[in-house]
């Protein structure tokens, strides 16, 4: 590692080098910031790279407030989180240009972020004489689109130490060898040397089978030294982030199905982060489509906007509250945000050879400005009922000292059935909307799919319902009324909706293709004739522009039946046509 970090970094290659400067580097980050504390600014930029990315200044100044433990903390040492910032300034360009690509083979909760950043940070905080304050503070920030938690924190485990030790071209040799890397590609395994060091990743892909294990290794016998292999890119130790809430843990899914706003208040940026993350993945396969934020400072540009919606009485605040599951540590959030119907309180995790000690539900009414104790705020009532064979399992693992990761995997494939156990109803209400494929006809429009109706579902889950596969009691139809009325509904619908219109296209182009044109064409005016050729043309371009699942041999008979259509024409309307 030594030996890597005193070397020359390579020379920054020049634009002209490249038509894509940095489009390796910036396929899994936008940029790497360092965030120092200087004492007549607090804490300031001290250094972002590549040094031609651009930040606005308020992104600039959100970082550098998101970079730092909020509120005082006396300890000593390395804190490792995360969170997410809103991009300001409208889009912008990236070196990296097949955003399209990826999100359309990554799962939809892998997805690359368009409107937000993420920021994955590595703090270090010790006695420093040298220093005017008596110590040195700083972060090293990784930017990037992509929610891998698990691997930008492992990165930075191995970069972030070398760096506060070497600075500056220990991290333009790190930034040089992330743009040698292959960029992420669902669906296949990585090797992606730095420092010394090979980390061997899998990207998730949408086809892969929910709740199936990664390829643990893979092409390891070339590979000396051996890899860190890491199991997943993204997924946290659940059991670790969810122990004080493990007997709550229905109600928690419950209130993120459903959208509801979320206060995590945790003694440290790292607990926040990692509980508002554990949350939010909770819901997979389903896409968490409400905002959030795991770790939120009062420095941040939003802090306004999230706390005075807050401040009108509940019946009020009911009617516009923000659907949004934030993560704070400074105590002043407890005043601010007193009137948010629902916050959970949480002190440090300690895995202890126990079930740790678990939080209890109390009345918004008992959290005191003062009030320090654990438990979740909340006057909600669940819809289902508990489900006590859960606990009762991992309770039993904690006796057997089964490892974390395996209780972590009970606990995922717990959440996966239940999730799937609610949603499998409506996927199959929403297939039964799709127009029969013998409706569609070549020379007429696609058929619509038909509006989703909600008491129309309501009906098919008598003997359809999620009772089918799963055990849990209680009022499953309260839940669904309420879900229709959340974001996670919506963002489920108008995924579905899109998906399905893709699919009709898709088919219709098929039919044009298995059509006897030439007959077609036999009673037809030119008018008519012409109408086809761009009606084609504009469906040949969609089909390409939105990658619609239609076979590239379609869509290039589709492209010979164009020509057909236009060598049947008159002289100069094919002149016409051709250059149109």
């Amino acid at each position: 590692m030594d030996a890597l970090c005193r070397a020359e970094p390579r020379p920054r290659r020049p634009a002209a080098a490249s038509p894509l400067p940095w489009a390796r580097f910036s396929a899994w980050l936008d940029c790497v910031c360092v965030v120092t504390f200087d004492l007549e600014l607090g804490q300031a930029m001290e250094l972002v790279y590549p040094y031609d990315f651009r930040l606005t200044e308020k992104e600039k100044t959100s970082i550098c407030y998101l970079s730092f433990p909020d509120s005082y903390s006396g300890g000593l040492g390395d804190t490792q989180f995360s969170f997410r910032l809103r991009q300001s300034g409208g889009q912008r360009t990236t070196h990296y240009e097949d955003d399209g690509e990826y999100n359309r083979e990554a799962p939809l909760t892998l997805q690359r972020e368009s409107a937000h950043y993420f920021g994955y940070v590595y703090f270090r905080q010790v006695k420093d004489s040298s220093m005017k304050r008596g110590y040195f503070q700083k972060s090293l920030v990784l930017v990037s689109r992509l929610p891998y938690v698990n691997l930008f924190q492992s990165l930075l485990q191995l970069i972030a130490p070398e760096y506060f030790d070497k600075l500056e071209p220990c991290l333009e040799a790190v930034c040089n060898e992330i743009d040698q890397w292959l960029p992420p590609v669902p669906g296949q395994t990585l090797n992606l040397p730095v420092m010394g060091v090979v980390i061997q990743v899998r990207i998730p892909s949408r086809v892969d089978k929910p709740g199936s294990s990664p390829v643990k290794q893979f092409n390891q016998e070339n590979l000396l030294p051996a890899p860190l292999v890491l199991p997943s890119v993204h997924e946290l130790d659940l059991f670790r982030c969810f122990q004080p809430v493990l007997i709550h843990i229905q109600m928690l899914w419950e209130l993120m199905l459903l959208g509801e706003p979320i206060v995590v208040m945790a003694p440290s940026p790292t607990v926040s982060s990692e509980m508002v993350l554990a949350l939010t993945s909770c819901l997979a396969p389903l896409k968490y489509c409400c905002d959030y934020r795991p770790y939120f400072t009062i420095h941040d540009s939003e802090f306004k906007e999230y706390t005075t919606r807050t401040q009108a009485p509940f019946l009020l605040f009911s009617l516009s509250r923000p659907n949004i599951v934030v993560g704070v540590t400074n105590p002043f959030f407890i005043k601010t945000l007193q009137h948010w119907p629902h916050i959970l309180r949480v002190g440090e995790l300690r895995m202890s050879g126990d079930l740790p000690k678990q939080v209890k539900v109390k009345k918004l009414n008992k959290l005191k400005t003062l009030d320090t104790k654990p438990g979740i705020y909340t006057s909600y009532k669940t819809f289902l009922h508990k489900d006590k064979t859960l606990i009762k399992r991992l309770l039993k693992g904690i006796q057997r000292k089964r490892p974390s990761e395996v209780q972590s995997a009970l606990l995922r494939r717990h959440l996966l059935e239940l999730t799937q156990s609610f949603i499998i109803p409506l996927e199959h209400y929403i297939a039964s909307l799709m127009p029969l494929q013998r409706a569609i006809t070549p020379w007429k429009n696609p058929p619509q799919i038909r509006p989703f109706r909600q008491e129309d579902f309501m009906k098919t889950l008598e003997h359809a319902g999620p009772q089918l596969t799963c055990v849990l009691k209680g009022d499953w139809l309260g839940l669904y009324r309420r879900f229709f009325r959340s974001p996670n509904f919506d963002g489920w619908y108008r995924q579905r909706h899109k998906e399905m219109t893709q699919k009709l296209e898709a088919l219709h182009l098929e039919a044009i293709c298995e059509a006897n044109i030439v007959a077609w064409m036999k009673d037809k005016s030119e008018v008519e004739i012409v109408d086809l050729v761009l009606k084609l043309r504009e469906k040949l371009v969609r089909a390409r522009c939105q990658h619609l699942p239609v076979k590239e041999e379609t869509l290039q008979r589709v492209g010979l039946y164009i020509e057909t259509i236009i060598d049947s024409l008159p002289e100069d309307l094919q002149t016409v046509l051709h250059h149109h």
